[in-house]
């Protein structure tokens, strides 16, 4: 496979005030998302593990109940099936990892 740049990927509002763009492999997804400050999650769960880092912004993620308030470089793992939602307290910049790959984002 040859390198692949987020900025020649299509974006596409997944949530309003959410854009996302999305790299696949085999068995995983790599996602780059720009959200808006404001920008509400809503609580959710999937088969796939998940984990998100933030590049830049503040972000408040509440996992199975617990709120995290995430900031620049913080990681946070979310297993499968586990509930998760959050909102973007500031304008943020974050990568999702996710495993196996997620085909609703192809």
């Amino acid at each position: 496979m040859n390198p692949e740049s987020f900025q020649n990927k299509p974006s596409r509002e997944t949530l309003p005030g959410m854009t996302g763009r999305f790299v696949h492999g085999e068995k995983h997804t790599l996602a780059y998302w720009e959200a808006k400050a404001g920008t509400v999650f809503p609580v959710h769960e999937h088969m796939h593990e998940q984990m998100t880092y933030v590049l830049s912004g503040t972000l408040e993620m509440e996992l199975d109940g617990v709120k995290h308030i995430l900031r620049e470089h913080d990681v946070l793992l979310i297993p499968p099936h586990t509930p998760h939602g959050g909102k973007a307290v500031t304008e943020c910049r974050l990568i999702d990892s996710f495993s196996p790959v997620r085909e609703d984002y192809k």
